[in-house]
């Protein structure tokens, strides 16, 4: 494990992997570092790949108050650290990576969870009560609110993963859900941003993903000036590892 200070004084935690050009993976909502390990063992055959935790996951630090801003900075900050030149961000992950902006020579996205037509309401007051959650000392509320109301598991299924020893670990990171909630804005697909964005860009999805998230991938990729789409058999919101090294490989390197 290596550590980067970003611009806040906050210590960001990543791990490197194979060798080659750098490729940079960027979390999803509500997962660390240790989630992304299998990806990053299968690109490591022509990556070097580095796997950052983000703030307040992991072995990464946190700042008292938070910004989206700071995560821009710290994906900076890795970037210039590691020398990377490509990057592939996961779900909500990718807001942090199209706001940030910065100057990859190609980048990728794994199913951006924008609500498009079709898919499942957003929870009312949704950050909000994440907020409240999080200042009562509540991680368990927060977590819970998110995996059934968010994302539409079966609450007798969050109650039995409550049960496991896992749940310490979701409960640690639960207050980043307000991180990516307010990094998603209002959840629609934000196409005056991507309209200025001219980095070649891949909208991966899973085709056994629902079709409304689906979609929203595809619509994602046609509002980028440079976007191309393509979907693979995988699992909800997941490509299997070997998938994703082959896509990526083919996307970033052979083309």
């Amino acid at each position: 494990m290596e550590k980067v200070t970003s611009q806040d004084g906050t210590e960001i935690a990543y791990d490197t992997y194979g060798s080659g050009p750098v490729l940079v993976l960027v979390a999803g909502g509500f997962t660390d570092r240790a989630r992304y390990v299998p990806d990053a063992e299968a690109l490591a055959s022509t990556f070097t790949v580095v796997n950052y935790d983000r703030r307040g996951r992991g072995d990464s630090g946190d700042a008292p108050t938070y910004a989206v801003e700071r995560e821009w900075e710290d994906l900076d900050a890795v970037r210039s650290a590691t020398g990377a030149r490509f990057a592939c961000a996961y779900s909500s992950g990718s807001m942090v990576l199209f706001q940030a902006g910065l100057p990859f020579e190609k980048q990728a996205v794994m199913e951006p969870p924008f609500r498009v037509e079709g898919a499942p309401p957003a929870p009312d007051r949704y950050i909000e009560r994440l907020q409240e959650y999080v200042a009562a000392g509540n991680p368990g509320g927060a977590a819970e609110l998110f995996m059934v109301e968010a994302v539409g598991q079966p609450k007798e299924v969050v109650d039995q993963i409550r049960a496991t020893p896992m749940w310490a670990g979701l409960e640690a990171i639960a207050h980043t859900l307000v991180y990516d909630g307010l990094q998603m804005r209002d959840s629609a697909v934000p196409t005056e941003l991507l309209s200025t964005i001219e980095l070649p860009t891949l909208a991966l999805y899973s085709n056994d993903s629902p079709a409304w998230l689906q979609d929203s991938v595809k619509q994602t990729a046609a509002a980028l000036p440079n976007g191309t789409v393509e979907g693979r058999d995988g699992s909800f919101h997941t490509l299997p590892p070997e998938t994703l090294a082959r896509v990526l490989t083919d996307y970033f390197v052979t083309a």
